[in-house]
């Protein structure tokens, strides 16, 4: 299923960048927050996830992430998750970069994490900007108010917003520096995240697309591994494991 040429280039790479997409998440069951004929099929993301809606309605766009925070509520980190967890542990340069807002990679225990998109259970000030990760407070129907006297928030880049400045420098500065570079679970058209694997290969990297099926970014990839991150993942994993044993 995975080539021993990429096993060997696996195993011998110290400088190691990940970009992840949905689909790493698809695999903990996470739905759709739109279900047919659901309270929120009426609306399209477009809709709620911006400022201007948040500042016309408020309680509208709280209510509506509520249900994603709901839906997230049982959600756990899957075998894809916590094999990254495990590759961080085994080696001295390793930097995951995601575009989910889910919270899993967190969960699963990564440290080296850059989330561009942001987490949808972290609040933020709409007014200075305070954030924190107050995973009791839920919403009632009240708009919850910061110290300062401002909306609280979805701590979530929503559309129109810039994806967070530095964050987005170290996963530039990653993807130059990598000599093996992951993009799993992710379409390859949102961009910049979508560059990063681009870059990563005219840097030098190996890189190497995970998908259930073939994207954009698939001729492009040294290695194309069809198939779930869930499963490709831990076999990586194991064998950079197995050759660190004593």
């Amino acid at each position: 299923m995975i080539p021993e040429q990429l096993l060997e280039i696996v195993e011998k790479s110290a400088h190691i960048g990940v970009l992840t997409g949905a689909g790493i998440s698809a695999e903990s069951g996470i739905a759709t927050f739109r279900g047919p004929g659901g309270l929120w099929s009426k609306f399209k993301p477009q809709e709620l996830a911006n400022v201007e809606a948040f500042l016309a309605n408020p309680e509208l766009v709280w209510s509506w992430y509520q249900h994603r925070r709901d839906v997230l509520a049982d959600a756990k980190p899957n075998a894809g998750h916590l094999a990254l967890t495990a590759w961080e542990s085994l080696v001295s340069d390793f930097t995951l970069i995601t575009q989910n807002v889910d919270g899993l990679h967190r969960l699963a225990g990564s440290q080296r994490l850059l989330e561009l998109h942001g987490n949808i259970q972290v609040n933020r000030c709409q007014r200075c900007g305070l954030e924190s990760d107050l995973r009791e407070l839920r919403f009632s129907g009240d708009v919850p108010v910061c110290a300062c006297g401002g909306w609280l928030r979805p701590g979530v880049v929503w559309f129109g917003e810039s994806l967070p400045e530095r964050e987005m420098q170290q996963a530039f500065e990653a993807a130059e520096r990598a000599d093996l570079f992951l993009t799993i679970g992710t379409s390859a058209q949102v961009y910049p995240a979508a560059a990063l694997p681009e870059l990563a290969r005219d840097a030098g990297a190996v890189v190497v697309e995970i998908n259930t099926e073939e994207t954009s970014f698939s001729p492009l990839a040294h290695f194309s591994l069809r198939g779930k991150a869930g499963i490709l993942l831990p076999a990586l994993v194991e064998r950079i494991a197995f050759k660190k044993r004593p």
